[in-house]
């Protein structure tokens, strides 16, 4: 659990406690731990090292920006999917040199603005997007190095939702159009198409994949320099995975162990874009215990948060492990790998309080005695948690919070009801167009 840890059968993020959190920013809340993210960030930069890669943050996963600039201080770049996760990129202090800017449909808007950032690479992701590259670059004057976004047709084995490297995916080109793609735009004047990029999809927890995924690609560059194409740049993406059950991913320098061999002595600018392996497990979603009931056979704890604050379950049928902050005599969990004891646990669904039936953060899950009032944690929640929050059944959504060592403090208040209402108060007497 990282730097999530009981002591004294009370769950503490560093050295402060989750129940003194609690009683001072309510909940439900995210609890970040600086010092998990920053361990995380570390051991990818030393797993690499060889490779003097570009570390590209996935900022969709967790985009906070004092997230942002905490790991922008160790040396991250970004990458980047829309033109508001540039604007926040820039706005938490990054470097454009080195963002990286993908995604299946930019517009032209979009496709601006990071010419106006000169930002670092340029992830094209089809033939049109690159003829739209071409034109908006030669509109505007600018330079712009780009690399084509390719399927390898290798299967991460993960969640279908979070599957993009296969042959017939939204994302990217096969391999059979790259060369292709090539021939028509790879010395195009207006455009430097330097490289190419692949991601598998997420998590990832297998390293197989990434060795067939590149040994597929480099074959690509190989063709693609014998016919006279500078490719230098190569973004293998991320995915990488991060435990949710126990010990099921492998760690950075397991990845790199695989992939370094690959790469080493080719001359490659490489690009990592790790999202999920950094932020998920240094981030836990706190919630307090509304009410237990039972109906009929089945046991529900009903939380003050659900699939508007973390929506992974109800969306991807995703695991995350739950438990009290104060468990009590005897219900401390295990450390990883440890034999777990059921003696004393009762089995329960727990959900949230909103309208809908899908509405649960874990289901039949054996679980100590809990009462209303009782705290709960829902742990590796620090990826994709706050940043796919919704205001569903209007509901405000929750603060976060940054533990440093023996202190805490928000980076995102708690949202209130006026700003529910404050987009359309704006502009609630605005003349009507005709």
């Amino acid at each position: 659990m990282d730097d999530f840890r009981f002591q004294q059968r009370e769950l503490y993020c560093e050295q402060v406690p989750l129940a003194r959190i609690a009683e001072s920013v309510g909940t439900p809340a995210y609890i970040y731990s600086a010092a998990t993210l920053i361990g995380h960030y570390d051991r990818f930069a030393r797993a690499f090292a060889e490779l003097s890669p570009t570390i590209c943050y996935s900022m969709k996963c967790c985009g906070n920006l004092h997230i942002c600039r905490l790991l922008a201080a160790r040396g991250a770049g970004f990458d980047v999917v829309s033109g508001g996760e540039l604007f926040r990129a820039r706005t938490a202090g990054a470097d454009p040199a080195r963002i990286v800017f993908a995604g299946a449909g930019k517009t032209d808007r979009e496709i601006g603005e990071a010419l106006d950032a000169r930002v670092g690479l340029l992830n094209v992701e089809s033939e049109s997007e690159l003829a739209v590259l071409a034109d908006i670059a030669a509109a505007r004057g600018a330079a712009v190095r780009a690399a084509l976004r390719i399927n390898p047709d290798v299967d991460p084995r993960t969640h279908r939702y979070t599957t993009t490297g296969m042959k017939e995916s939204k994302f990217g080109v096969d391999l059979e159009r790259a060369q292709a793609a090539f021939d028509r735009f790879g010395r195009d004047p207006r455009l430097r198409l330097v490289g190419l990029h692949l991601h598998l999809g997420s998590p990832v927890n297998s390293i197989d994949p990434y060795v067939r995924a590149l040994e597929r690609t480099l074959a690509l560059f190989d063709e693609l320099r014998s016919a006279g194409f500078p490719v230098d740049t190569l973004d293998i993406g991320g995915g990488f995975g991060a435990h949710y059950r126990g010990d099921e991913a492998p760690d950075a320098a397991a990845y790199a162990a695989a992939i370094v061999p690959l790469l080493r002595g080719r001359g490659l600018k490489v690009i990592l874009e790790p999202g999920r392996s950094i932020a998920a497990n240094a981030g836990v979603l706190l919630a307090r215990v509304i009410h237990v009931k039972q109906s009929g056979e089945r046991r529900f704890i009903i939380l003050d948060a659900g699939m508007t604050e973390l929506i992974r379950p109800a969306l991807y049928e995703a695991f995350h492990f739950v438990w009290p902050v104060r468990p009590g005599e005897g219900f401390v969990p295990p450390a990883r790998g440890e034999r777990v004891d059921l003696s004393g646990l009762v089995a329960a669904d727990v959900v949230g309080p909103v309208c809908e039936t899908g509405d649960f953060l874990a289901l039949d899950r054996a679980l100590p005695p809990v009462q209303r009032g009782d705290l709960m944690a829902v742990f590796s929640a620090g990826a994709y948690g706050m940043t796919m929050a919704s205001q569903y059944n209007a509901r405000p959504r929750p603060p976060e919070v940054l533990v440093e060592g023996e202190r805490f403090r928000f980076i995102r208040r708690r949202e209130t009801y006026d700003d529910l209402v404050a987009p359309e108060q704006e502009v609630a007497d605005s003349a009507w167009t005709t």
